[in-house]
């Protein structure tokens, strides 16, 4: 006898797409289309999407180690 639709708990929580706010769709989980997916994928491959870093020192580790003699 196999379980009911309605008593199935789901592994995820559904969410809205985080490109356009509609559902999400399984097959491009978290997204709701494929559309979005590339949009997203775009965003990473051009750059889009950086982190902030720490500022760094001048001089300090850019510099070559003195000359021994």
């Amino acid at each position: 006898m196999a379980p009911s639709p309605d008593k199935v708990t789901p592994l995820r929580p559904r969410r809205p797409c985080p490109e356009c706010g509609k559902p999400s769709a399984r097959e491009t989980y978290p997204f709701c289309s494929e559309r979005c997916k590339n949009i997203d994928l775009n965003r990473w491959l051009s750059g889009s999407y950086v982190l902030p870093g720490a500022e760094e020192e001048s001089g300090s580790d850019d510099a070559p180690p003195p000359e021994r003699e």
